[in-house]
């Protein structure tokens, strides 16, 4: 974790204007895109939050990795990019994950039409044990006061995303809440999500996100698993997010 924050450190000090393994909420991927020759950069831990049963406490994960917008039309956008995810366990001998993503923005197809994105992430590298090639699609839409609302569906590869019983867990509900809390100050943004299934991908978290610059932000939250057999503990999580020209 030492390491972890002095990289923190370092990369917010070099990098210089700007605002999510795909672009995500606290642990879905989101409509939001990345814009066209602007680039983000994710570095993300979850933490344990207490020892399990056995009195061992399962290892820190840390995400980090690179996101790029590839398209200047105005209705449609797209982003792709890759993380290296160390979990603390054997996987982190293949620790490299593709993403991308394609969609289109809220009032582009027509007065009032939700934003639509589709895309794929955690496409690994070692097959049927990290690539756990997850498809989605979901739309979002923004209500007066209320904030951004968000739906979808995704689906994976069943011989890794399995319940405690070796039996396919592989898709599920994609469901969010966030907002802006302009009442309070335009830097902070609270946001809820939740994503289906009984494989360790299914997860109820929470948090908030406070915008220390104008390029980068610093989310904080809590994830509640489905299905601890699967997943472990609950942890906590600390999301640095950074933009670059």
């Amino acid at each position: 974790m030492k390491k972890l924050f002095t990289l923190t450190i370092a990369l917010m000090a070099m990098v210089s204007i700007a605002k999510a393994t795909p672009s995500t909420q606290i642990w879905i991927p989101s409509t939001d895109i990345q814009k066209y020759k602007t680039g983000h950069l994710n570095i993300d831990a979850f933490i344990a939050d207490s020892d399990s049963a056995d009195g061992a406490r399962k290892a820190p994960m840390s995400v980090i990795g690179p996101t790029f917008g590839l398209l200047s039309f105005e209705k449609v956008q797209a982003e792709a990019g890759f993380d290296l995810i160390n979990q603390g366990a054997g996987l982190d001998r293949y620790p490299l994950y593709f993403h991308g993503k394609i969609g289109t923005p809220e009032n582009s197809l027509c007065k009032d039409s939700p934003a639509l994105a589709a895309g794929m992430y955690n496409a690994g590298t070692r097959k049927d044990s990290t690539n756990q090639n997850i498809l989605y699609a979901i739309a979002a839409k923004t209500l007066p006061v209320a904030g951004r609302l968000s739906a979808g569906y995704y689906t994976g590869n069943k011989n890794v995303l399995v319940d405690e019983t070796g039996s396919p867990a592989d898709n599920g509900l994609l469901l969010s809440w966030d907002r802006t809390m302009t009442e309070i100050s335009d830097k902070l943004w609270l946001a809820a999500d939740y994503q289906g299934g009984q494989s360790a991908l299914g997860a109820f978290s929470f948090g908030a996100a406070w915008a220390f610059a104008p390029n980068t932000s610093v989310i904080f939250g809590y994830d509640i698993y489905n299905n601890p057999s699967v997943a472990g503990r609950n942890t906590f999580t600390v999301q640095v997010d950074i933009n670059f020209p």
